[in-house]
């Protein structure tokens, strides 16, 4: 009681970080604020995370709780200030925790095995044996055996006898210290990608460039939508420099990055261009096979080549990298405001004829080469289906499911016939002269949804699992041995007393070098 009241501060403070009770209060709250922020949708729109919480303790209450959430940081836990703490104080019990204890277990690793003494002897679990014939005989088969299994053996001269000791494995107390270190690199990595990392998504439409991803953010006010809308237009006009764009600004660059912050605005650093994206479906099904994405990285206004290619293709799980960022493909839509720019695209193959490419606006026209007949764009949807009664078209989704395109046909400006040409059905295609209208794709009105990310912390997360992995093969595989050897000269014969010890596994160890003995002295008689 005495000696804590003569702690001082400093004393106080690192018997708390040193304590392995500090470290489990640590880890239990990390456990519960992690499942908290695993049930509640990170960076959701407030929306569904109202919906969620309106399941859980009632649709009345829902809204004032998603607030006192908000505020708590838990729609954005694993970047909210207290959680950082959390890993910053779970490092800091961690470290100390080691430094605290390592000297003790250092000091064990160097300390050099040494002979016996009599007393130390009789206070050690030990095997005897009683062999015929003189101790130097003995000696050598028993150091023999020590050999074989992994030993270098020292002597020592007694009075009446020899004494054999070796040790292997010192190094291997070490072990939980280097998983330590281990959980010290995925913290410290963890704790680089949340300062420096980002995590986003990208609605990338089909023709457009953008500089900057963006991250979910609560509700904005008409002034905070125009002030991002601003902020996004001079990020766009310089490739994404922070720097740059505070300039254009007349703003200190630390104060846009904050506004940036608020905003959900990460800044690329270069620019990236959707050029195409395309979906397959399953035969008689709206259901996606595969999608995919054109893109192309622009830096300093010029095109860079990955892999030799300037247009890059991806798709899920074909992700594309560049400068440490990742872009996975997650999702695609159709452009909010239908797509002003869209052109229709058509591959067309006259009766007689070659086959060519064309492209067309809405409401435009295209000739059949070689032919006086004009197509004209009259109508298009999305998802087209038809009435089973009336046969009358119409549009049940709001995606590129079954894109479909309306088209009169006209000769010498007489229409002649008009129907809908279907992108997924090619029995749709066929004119009644013969000639083939392949509808292709309706470009400029779909976006590319991607994942952005970009994790500078991730590689030392990945080093921090391979030290683990050895870590943990060393505290659990390999262990610290010690064996001592005693040759006692008696009459006509030799007692051979044999004392081990492990920190691991001592009984498999006794019966190994037992064994290996027998064997070796038998062999050598």
């Amino acid at each position: 009681m005495e000696e804590n009241k003569n702690q001082t501060l400093t004393d106080k403070i690192w018997n708390l970080f040193s304590s392995i009770t500090f470290a489990v209060v640590l880890i239990a709250l990390i456990a519960i604020t992690s499942i908290i922020g695993t049930i509640i949708e990170q960076n959701a729109a407030p929306e569904r995370n109202i919906k969620l919480i309106g399941k859980l303790f009632g649709d009345s209450i829902a809204p004032t709780l998603h607030n006192a959430f908000d505020l708590l940081g838990f729609m954005d836990m694993y970047r909210s200030w207290w959680f950082v703490a959390l890993l910053m104080l779970i490092t800091a019990n961690l470290t100390v925790c080691s430094i605290d204890r390592l000297p003790r277990i250092w000091k064990l690793v160097k300390e050099p095995v040494k002979p016996l003494t009599d007393e130390q002897f009789k206070n050690l679990s030990k095997k005897e044996l009683v062999l015929k014939g003189k101790p130097e005989k003995i000696k050598e088969a028993a150091g023999s055996a020590i050999k074989k299994a992994g030993f270098k053996f020292l002597e020592t001269k007694e009075a009446d006898g020899y004494q054999l000791y070796s040790e292997k494995g010192n190094y291997t107390r070490l072990g939980v210290y280097i998983t330590h270190l281990s959980i010290l690199l995925i913290l410290i990595g963890a704790i680089i990608g949340i300062f420096f990392g980002f995590k986003g998504f990208l609605n990338l439409p089909e023709g457009k460039t953008y500089s900057v991803a963006f991250a979910q953010t609560g509700h904005l006010t008409p002034m905070q939508e125009s002030e991002m809308e601003t902020i996004i237009a001079a990020l766009q006009s310089v490739e994404g420099s922070s720097l740059k764009a505070a300039q254009k600004l007349g703003m200190e660059e630390q104060s846009l990055k904050l506004k940036m912050k608020r905003y959900g605005i990460w800044p690329l650093g270069f620019s990236i261009t959707c050029n195409d994206f395309n979906t397959d479906f399953y035969s008689n099904s709206d259901m996606p096979k595969t999608y995919k994405s054109w893109l192309t990285i622009t830096e300093n206004g010029m095109p860079v080549k990955i892999d030799g290619k300037e247009i890059q293709e991806i798709e899920v799980n074909t992700p594309l990298k560049y400068k440490g960022v990742t872009f996975y493909q997650s999702s695609y839509g159709l452009v909010p405001r239908g797509g002003e720019n869209s052109v229709f695209r058509f591959r067309i193959t006259p009766k007689d004829g070659k086959t060519e490419d064309i492209e067309s606006r809405f409401e435009g026209s295209f000739s059949i080469p070689g032919t006086n007949l004009t197509g004209k764009i009259e109508n298009f949807s999305p998802a087209i289906s038809f009435d089973q009664s009336t046969g009358r078209p119409f549009t049940y989704a709001e995606q590129m499911n079954n894109p479909a395109v309306f088209i009169s046909f006209s000769e010498n400006n007489k229409t002649k016939y008009s129907g809908w040409i279907l992108k997924r059905y090619p029995e749709t295609w066929n004119l009644p002269e013969g000639h083939i209208v392949e509808f292709v794709d309706l470009w400029g009105i779909q976006y590319t949804g991607l994942q952005v990310k970009k994790d500078p912390g991730v590689w030392v997360v990945y080093l921090g699992f391979i030290v683990m992995s050895i870590g943990l093969y060393i505290a659990f595989f390999m262990n610290h041995k010690k064996i001592w050897l005693r040759l006692i000269e008696e009459k006509n014969s030799t007692r051979v007393i044999v004392a081990m010890t492990a920190n691991k596994n001592r009984e498999a160890f006794e019966r190994k070098i037992i064994t290996l003995m027998s064997k070796s002295i038998e062999g050598g008689k």
